[in-house]
């Protein structure tokens, strides 16, 4: 191994990277300079902003024409190959791009193209490159699609990207990346938007990509639980520039730099919140206490199928309350129905069987003017408020706009007073009701969200994984202005989430769903420090945690939880 570290796969020798605006040019790389060496994974963190994702598309020379670069990229290939991606022709970009270096990117939804089977963007990357027949490029994709794990490949081969979950393209994705033996993999943010267990199995495989197939990857992502379980080593880039680097254990053990500390903070930990302030031993009310604002009794929620088709039933029998003024933490893997429970309490999915009873109106069978009356009284924030607001409007229009459907103003003007002290009380300058979505960062966009979820002053609050695409310090400030604004106003709230460090911050009790059923369920304490279902075991093993030494340890369980559960 020590030999192989000698040999640098990817260098980076004073870069700096502008991008031209109608003003001055922005910097966004300020003179770094980076080596990946031979089978290691290299993790470049920080927050948004910091460059850090500037830098890995500049590894494989996909910065936009907006861009002006200087200094040196060299990228050698397995074969020797030696390109300088700054000074380097299209042709020779084309022919580094798979061959040398590959990207798996944060989203493989749109990375992957929804009207060709994986098997021919896979076969497209070899034809690139290789002269071969199409039955040998698909024999090369279903081997590859085997080897990252996808299940039945000579028939999958011939799906396409849609007929596949998360996790299934981000493997897809991988595959690419590998299907050419890549020397160089660089990782954006490719756990970001998964689940828990998902992602752990997804680490496994770029663990195996460097140890089975030899690639060098360089990993980018904001997460200090992925890096404790990928990485040898570790660079932390802040508003770009590099603030420092160390070996894995080193910098977590002993960071030298205050952001670094900062970052390390951030990081929400099982066992750092509610579930350390509860007594594990008292027991969670057995039957709704009087004044619950949501009751569910043999709840099944279902989709109505197409063209007369039966529908899909996503959610089978399941009983929770919501308390006063209590916040609720809901957990489970993708297609476990945790989004499909809080849209029903809204009244945008439909209860087939059962009783789902929501601020003492009854939701089965209710009419819309019966949901019209209750809908005033209960806030959405939502997962990505890029999403939901309207990009037309400003900030301080989106956050009147519930005032004005329900009669409270009749105009922005008009609420614009109510709008400055929402905006306050969630820690913006009034300033910002001025400014357009797109000029927020994701955490100020998150935070003009929960102001306007609380405009009409709602009795409940659904949080539909609302910090999942934020960085860990924006995650945190997020969480404490969570905290803050619930123990002062006194929402009840369902607190959607795939991460249990999450939900072990804000919830008081956790109801842990699979399949459209409750698995387990009680106070915080009980179901994160004593729980009795293996399920629940499996999703606290696959969460990492900012420490290497126990995530080490924290890995071997999780890979027995996995035999077991086989």
């Amino acid at each position: 191994m020590t030999d192989r570290l000698n040999d640098v796969v990817a260098e980076v020798r004073d870069l700096r990277v502008a991008f031209a605006t109608d003003d001055e040019p922005v910097v966004a790389v300020s003179g770094i300079s980076i080596e990946a060496h031979a089978g290691e994974v290299l993790a470049i963190v920080g927050e948004s902003g910091s460059g850090k994702t500037v830098t890995a598309n500049t590894l494989l020379g996909l910065l936009p024409e907006t861009a002006t670069l200087s200094g040196a990229v060299i990228i050698r290939g397995r074969g020797g190959e030696e390109t300088d991606v700054v000074h380097a022709t299209h042709a020779q970009l084309r022919a580094m791009r798979g061959r040398d270096a590959a990207m798996v990117f944060q989203e493989p939804s749109t990375a992957l193209n929804p009207v060709y089977t994986v098997g021919w963007q896979i076969a497209e990357g070899l034809r690139a490159h290789e002269k071969m027949s199409n039955a040998e490029a698909k024999r090369r994709a279903v081997e590859i699609l085997r080897k990252v794990g996808i299940p039945d490949p000579e028939h999958r081969v011939d799906d396409y990207p849609h007929q596949f979950s998360g996790g299934q393209k981000q493997r897809v994705v991988i595959a690419m990346a590998l299907v050419l033996d890549a020397g160089l993999i660089v990782a954006d943010e490719p756990t970001t938007a998964l689940d828990v267990t998902v992602q752990a199995e997804i680490l496994e495989l770029l663990r195996a990509c460097r140890d089975e197939f030899g690639a060098t990857i360089v990993l980018i992502t904001h997460n200090m639980g992925v890096v404790a379980d990928l990485a040898d080593r570790v660079i932390v880039m802040y508003q770009g520039d590099i603030v420092e680097q160390a070996p894995v254990r080193e910098l977590f053990a002993d960071p030298q730099q205050a952001y670094t500390r900062e970052l390390l903070a951030a990081v929400p930990h099982v066992g750092r919140g509610k579930s350390t302030t509860q007594d594990a031993a008292t027991a969670a009310p057995s039957a709704p206490p009087e004044g619950s604002l949501v009751v569910a009794s043999n709840l099944h929620i279902a989709y109505p199928g197409r063209f007369g088709s039966a529908g899909v039933v996503a959610v089978k029998g399941v009983d929770f309350w919501i308390g006063p003024g209590e916040v609720l933490g809901l957990v489970g893997e993708s297609g476990s129905g945790k989004t499909t429970i809080g849209r029903a309490i809204v009244g945008l999915t439909s209860v087939v069987d059962g009783s789902l009873e929501v601020l003492g109106t009854e939701l089965r069978g209710a009419s819309t003017r019966r949901l019209k009356k209750i809908r005033p009284d209960i806030g959405f924030v939502f997962q990505d408020p890029a999403t939901s607001f309207n990009p037309l409007l400003t900030i301080a229009e989106c956050i009147a706009e519930p005032l004005i459907v329900h009669g409270r103003a009749t105009s922005p003007r008009m609420a614009r007073a109510k709008v400055d002290r929402l905006l306050d009380a969630v820690r913006l300058p009034t300033t910002f009701g001025d400014r357009y979505p797109h000029e927020l960062s994701g955490g100020q966009r998150q935070r003009a969200s929960l102001a306007r979820a609380l405009a009409l002053d709602p009795k409940l609050l659904i949080a539909d994984e609302p910090t999942s695409a934020l960085d860990v310090s924006v995650q945190a400030r997020v969480l404490e202005l969570f905290r803050e604004l619930q123990s002062d106003l006194g929402f009840a709230c369902l607190f959607i989430s795939h991460d249990l460090a999450v939900i072990d911050e804000v919830a008081d009790r956790i109801v842990v769903l699979r399949h459209g059923q409750i698995r387990e369920q009680g106070t915080t304490a009980q179901v994160l420090t004593a729980p009795t279902d293996d399920y629940t075991l499996q999703l606290l093993a696959s969460l990492p945690v900012p420490d290497p030494v126990e995530q080490a340890a924290r890995r071997e369980a999780w890979r027995a939880t996995r035999k077991s559960d086989a």
